[in-house]
């Protein structure tokens, strides 16, 4: 029996694959450029950790407030039209940000534009997914980590120019200006290159719809909050480092602002190698030794940038904790997703229990840091390595054979 893969030809599925690479680096791009200032925008607005802390929280707000209203968004306008707007309403609110550091100089302002930069980046990014699967069906290929390698990519970019941005001097408001005007027009165009909406929407005739579980069963199924909590232990390790590794490097080991967003450009830069690294390992070990590994890495990395003292050392931390950080998320969802008629109330309950991390890790560190120092508080990110470490078993998965599948992406 036919399917709408037989009305798409090669040339439409490689350019929404690259369409979709694109979109996904640019989404990476954009949020790197920020956490990559914050050094300089707490200096600007004289924040103390705590009050940076509740400024932090305001994009985290955004970006879950996304999670429940972005697939009525996708199934009411498509994937296509969901990203172009996300990414409008993401690079305005990085101009906005700008402008609301310098010249408005306002914490209101800034945290309410953060808050909308969390919703259009939140909303775009589960519509690039939603992409990148359809795409994925069209070449019978899983290329999903490829996609996912893309926006670590994009951090690395991100974070590299942030840095450069900040040693040249160059003010807040030109920077995060240019590059929410950049992340608008290249997320614009390369969403014209994106499937048919009736080809994203499409299913194999042959396949029957698999019955529909609610979601409160997967809250009582014990593997499934184990998951979870997996999974929110390895978006607080990222998180920790996404918001605050910089303003610790400059406030603990008395480096510039320059030097502070470096560091987070290594970690991005780690993170990548992993993720990029990673199905090799998986594939070899299997996932629970290689995310155990993941959360020992982690802890470890973590602690010696708290503890060493040294620059190089503490280097080697952030190299090891980027590392570390890298599969836990993607991993925990995968198997979340182990059967495909379960996998979308499991998955729900699994990123609500994880996001808990983005909404929690914010004003956790911005108290510990008021308390104890900035430095001191990434400790936290050492308990959440060994945390993620201490339930990486419930990973174990059935072995099951899959059919070989063409290298159609290939080309």
């Amino acid at each position: 029996m036919s399917t709408s893969r037989d009305t798409i030809t090669t040339r439409q599925a490689t350019l929404a694959r690259n369409a979709v690479m694109i979109v996904f680096a640019a989404n990476g791009f954009g949020f790197a450029s920020w956490m990559a200032r914050i050094p300089q925008i707490r200096d600007a607005l004289g924040l103390q950790p705590s009050e940076l802390g509740r400024v932090l929280l305001a994009l985290a707000i955004g970006a879950v407030i996304a999670l429940p209203t972005s697939g009525f968004v996708v199934n009411k306008i498509g994937a296509a039209r969901t990203v172009a707007g996300g990414s409008v309403l993401a690079g305005g609110s990085l101009i906005m940000a700008g402008i609301g550091v310098d010249p408005i100089a306002s914490v209101v302002a800034v945290a309410a534009f953060l808050a909308t930069l969390g919703y259009g980046t939140g909303t775009w990014d589960v519509a690039m997914n939603v992409e990148g699967a359809a795409v994925e069906r069209q070449l019978d290929r899983a290329i999903m980590p490829r996609f996912h390698a893309a926006f670590s990519l994009g951090t690395v970019l991100g974070a590299a120019l942030g840095a450069a941005a900040t040693w040249l001097s160059i003010a807040v408001p030109i920077h995060l200006g240019v590059t929410g005007a950049a992340v608008i027009v290249v997320t614009l165009v390369s969403t014209r290159n994106f499937l048919p909406r009736q080809t994203e929407e499409s299913h194999d005739d042959a396949t029957p719809a698999a019955p529909k579980v609610p979601v409160w069963h997967a809250w009582r199924e014990p593997r499934t909050l184990l998951i979870g909590l997996l999974v929110l232990s390895f978006a607080l390790i990222e998180g920790i480092a996404n918001d605050w590794l910089a303003v610790g490097l400059v406030d603990g080991y008395e480096v510039s602002n320059a030097v502070g967003s470096a560091g987070f450009a290594v970690f991005v830069a780690a993170m990548t190698l992993g993720r990029l690294s990673g199905p090799w390992f998986l594939d070899r070990y299997g996932r629970a030794p290689v995310v155990r590994t993941s959360g020992l890495l982690a802890a470890t990395g973590a602690f010696l940038v708290v503890i060493s003292g040294n620059l190089v050392l503490a280097g080697v931390g952030i190299l090891l904790w980027g590392i570390g950080a890298s599969l836990g998320f993607p991993v925990g969802m995968s198997a979340a997703s182990d059967e495909p008629h379960l996998a979308p109330a499991r998955v729900s309950v699994v990123a609500s229990i994880g996001y808990t991390a983005f909404l929690a890790g914010p004003p956790l560190l911005g108290w510990i840091g008021d308390h104890e120092g900035v430095l001191t508080a990434l400790a936290v990110a050492t308990g959440a390595g060994l945390l993620g470490t201490s339930v990486a078993s419930v990973l174990r998965e059935k072995k099951t054979k899959t059919p070989e599948r063409v290298d159609a992406d290939r080309r």
